[in-house]
């Protein structure tokens, strides 16, 4: 009997870690697709769909998983970023905080389905939250590389009002998608 939960138990460990892959590679794949604006703006990109796919296919604890291997990625130089960058470089410069800001949306995205269940209302709630905490530590570390450049406000009509719109439709997507492939992962 042992053996039999033994050989499940690492059945779901490479399965755990078969998915972690994949979807860091969808991430990956995401943040090539992009429209690039003028320095200093954030550019448009489809990284944040794939974040939301993934906290809602893989559920917060493997999606946050997900995230982190993708960071670590392109922390060690591989070009896994919009425009094929990797390296610290990027993570320090104007779009470093919107992308560790990825890990605070899988850590509230992970602690709001962990503590009111993962039906899709919660799944949605748990992304727009995620999405805010996001959107605040990318233009807190925006605001510390321009302080004495920009106001608050610029950096808020710069880095934020314009993502309102596609991030919603962004969520939108990933939730179609995500009903569907939830479904074929079990």
């Amino acid at each position: 009997m042992s053996q039999s939960v033994s050989a499940a138990s690492a059945r779901m460990r490479t399965l755990d870690l078969a998915y972690t892959a994949l979807f860091s590679v969808l991430i990956a794949v995401c943040a090539w697709v992009s429209i690039p604006m003028p320095r200093p703006l954030v550019p448009f990109t489809m990284q944040t769909f794939a974040v939301f796919v993934s906290m809602m296919c893989l559920g917060g604890r493997r999606g946050l998983y997900s995230v982190t291997v993708y960071l670590l990625l392109g922390a060690a130089g591989v070009p896994v970023f919009t425009g094929f960058r990797g390296g610290l470089g990027v993570l320090l410069d104007t779009t470093g905080g919107y992308l560790l800001g990825f890990v605070a949306l899988a850590l509230v995205y992970w602690f709001l389905t962990a503590r009111f269940g993962d039906a899709l209302p919660v799944q949605i709630a748990a992304c727009a939250a995620g999405l805010v905490m996001c959107y605040t530590f990318g233009t807190a570390w925006f605001l510390c590389l321009y302080a004495s450049e920009i106001r608050v406000w610029d950096a808020l009509c710069w880095c934020v009002f314009p993502f309102l719109i596609p991030d919603a439709v962004k969520l939108s997507l990933a939730v179609l998608l995500s009903r569907r492939v939830s479904g074929m992962m079990k």
